[in-house]
């Protein structure tokens, strides 16, 4: 908690202090009054008083009360605005810290984590930072001058004040140490339910196809109840502890009452001014020793909200310490252009018992088309991926443009590069802004953009669109077919004018013709374009300069088609599970006509 407090900016610094301050200033006005009122007390029962005496006795009560109040509410206006000031620098310095993530990174906390950490994590600390400047600071300032204020009047009703204090304090005690785990418990419970309600709302259709409503409906229920009967323990236990302290308070000033009029008894009835000085000192004591209740009373209000802002705390600090395993280089520059060379590359998951590639070896030079196949769960994705530096090898080297590619800043190293991946992304906004989305070298404008969409296939049914450019496209391309999705996806990726294009089965969602199509446009237009086709069809790959046929994690065949076809049998497994061999034979013909 105190590692993220230090994260205040100097504005929020300030307003806290000025906060600290009037609270500071509220605990004084407030502590007057019963000063004043044991005066009103004793002139009431003195024989003689004067009345203007009263009044001005009264309106010193009157003003102090009321200047507490202006107090409390200014306090209150710059804690609001401190904990404002205080969620929006944390959530920016997450939503940064997040944007620098990899893959890695990301499956170690999951999405859904990651959101209720940057929202309501976020929250409960911004709670606490709004009560806990007033009344964090309010009470124990108050309680300790309250004690300071009635320790001399009697021993016997200060003893009395310690006892309950005690009690009171062990009560809270006690139930802190029982409900901390537990809101550790309800952090992890939220988790659960927001992944459950992600997968219900991005997965409907399916569920829906599959009549599968039921069996979500009863996974959802499981977690909500888990974290119903948590919450509620919780809950169930701070509603014991509120009339607790309340009886506890009620019951000091019962006691205070009684053990003053006892002591009042026990003074003579001729020593008429001793009565009278211990009766007003009896009012101030039962104020004061209330004061002090009241205190812990507010403490309580905190400690209800303190666990729950720790956890949290906790697991923002967990985002924010974490390091990024991909760590960025300096070089802005290679030796060559457009060249990307495996040496040796070997690569396993941290978590993951067994390598996902072993000791991959191949060169793409410029220009030249290099095509991955396989199975599913050969490793073609992950190869890629390296390419991209989602992850960084874990044996071997990945050169691009002669350079090592870890060597690259990371501004340097996507300038070169344009991703398409395998499920299409798309954000909300118009098509120009998903085409043109992020930062390159490649100057942004209108012609550059119906270029783009041009060689991808889609300016076709993006011209028919009301807007055209200027069409909106809802959250995950929602209003799109997955098509057309697929093309703007690839058309991004053509608008950055990358040395290297990397398609991660970026075809599947294309029939054949647009595929074949689209295939021609960017050898047309992007022939000293190095281009890298993680593909499932041999339509698609066929005609590529390079073939690497990967199994299990490792290349073995490395080619053009027609040599892999001879010499590779997992290749030609492939091939002829898609096309017959007269079909494959009719194809090379009519290619070599």
């Amino acid at each position: 908690m105190i590692t993220l407090l230090k994260k205040m900016r100097r504005r929020e610094k300030l307003m806290a202090l000025l906060c600290v301050l009037l609270v500071l200033g509220q605990v004084y006005f407030d502590l007057a009054m019963p000063d004043y009122m044991s005066d009103l007390t004793v002139m009431i029962q003195t024989p003689g008083s004067v009345q203007s005496e009263i009044w001005s006795v009264g309106g010193k009560m009157l003003g102090c009360a009321l200047a507490s109040m202006a107090l409390a509410v200014i306090a209150g206006y710059f804690a609001a605005q401190t904990a404002a000031g205080f969620s929006y620098t944390v959530r920016e310095e997450i939503f940064d810290k997040v944007s620098s993530f990899g893959k890695q990174e990301m499956n170690g906390f999951s999405v859904p984590s990651l959101i209720v950490r940057t929202t309501n994590d976020v929250t409960q600390i911004q709670m606490l930072i709004a009560m806990g400047l007033q009344i964090l600071i309010k009470a124990p300032v108050m309680a300790v001058w309250a004690v300071i204020k009635i320790i001399n009047k009697s021993w016997e009703l200060s003893a009395l004040t310690a006892c309950f204090v005690v009690f009171l304090l062990s009560v809270m005690i006690v139930t802190l140490i029982v409900l901390l785990p537990r809101f550790r418990k309800v952090q992890r419970q939220t988790d659960d339910i927001n992944r459950i309600a992600r997968e219900e709302l991005n997965g409907i259709s399916v569920i829906h196809a599959f009549n599968a409503e039921e069996y979500q409906n009863k996974k959802f229920s499981q977690a909500n109840d888990a974290l119903t009967n948590t919450q509620l323990f919780n809950q169930r236990t701070f509603a014991a502890l509120m009339p607790l302290m309340s009886l506890g308070m009620s019951a000091l000033s019962l006691g205070i009452y009684w053990l003053g009029a006892s002591l009042i008894e026990n003074i003579p009835v001729t020593d008429l001014m001793a009565r009278i000085a211990l009766s007003g000192d009896v009012v101030v004591f039962s104020t004061y020793a209330t004061f002090v209740v009241m205190s812990l009373m507010m403490i309580v209000m905190i400690f209800m909200m303190l666990p729950a802002a720790q956890v949290s705390a906790v697991r923002i600090n967990e985002i924010l310490k974490t390091e990024p395993a991909v760590k960025e280089g300096k070089r802005g520059e290679g030796t060559e252009r457009g060249t990307l060379e495996f040496r040796n590359v070997s690569f396993q998951y941290p978590d993951s018992s067994h390598p996902v590639l072993k000791n991959i070896s191949f060169q793409a030079k410029r220009g030249e088309t290099v095509a991955f196949i396989g199975a599913t769960g050969s490793g073609k994705t992950t190869l890629v991926s390296l390419a991209a530096r989602f992850f960084d090898a874990t044996a071997g080297q990945v050169l691009l443009d002669g350079e090592d590619i870890r060597e690259y800043s990371f501004k340097a190293l996507y300038d070169k590069l344009g991703y398409v991946t395998q499920k299409a992304v798309l954000f909300s906004g118009s098509v120009e802004e998903n085409v043109n989305f992020g930062e390159s070298d490649a100057a942004v404008s209108e012609e550059n953009t119906w270029e783009a969409l041009n060689v991808s296939q889609a300016a076709e049914f993006v011209e028919r669109m009301p807007e055209k450019l200027g069409e909106k496209i809802e959250i995950g391309g929602g209003n799109l077919s997955g098509g057309q999705k697929q093309r703007i996806s690839i058309a991004r990726a053509l608008a950055r004018k990358p040395e290297i294009l990397i398609f991660d089965d970026s075809f599947s969602a294309l029939d054949y013709k647009t595929d074949a199509k689209l295939r021609r446009a960017l050898e047309d237009e992007f022939h000293d374009t190095t281009k890298l086709i993680v593909a499932q069809r041999i339509g698609t790959i066929k005609n590529a300069d390079k073939i690497v046929v990967l199994d299990h994690g490792r290349a073995v065949g490395l080619g053009r088609h027609e040599e892999l076809m001879e010499n590779c049998p997992v290749y030609r497994e492939i091939a002829l599970s898609q096309l017959s061999a007269r079909e494959l034979g009719d194809k090379e013909e009519n290619h070599a006509s």
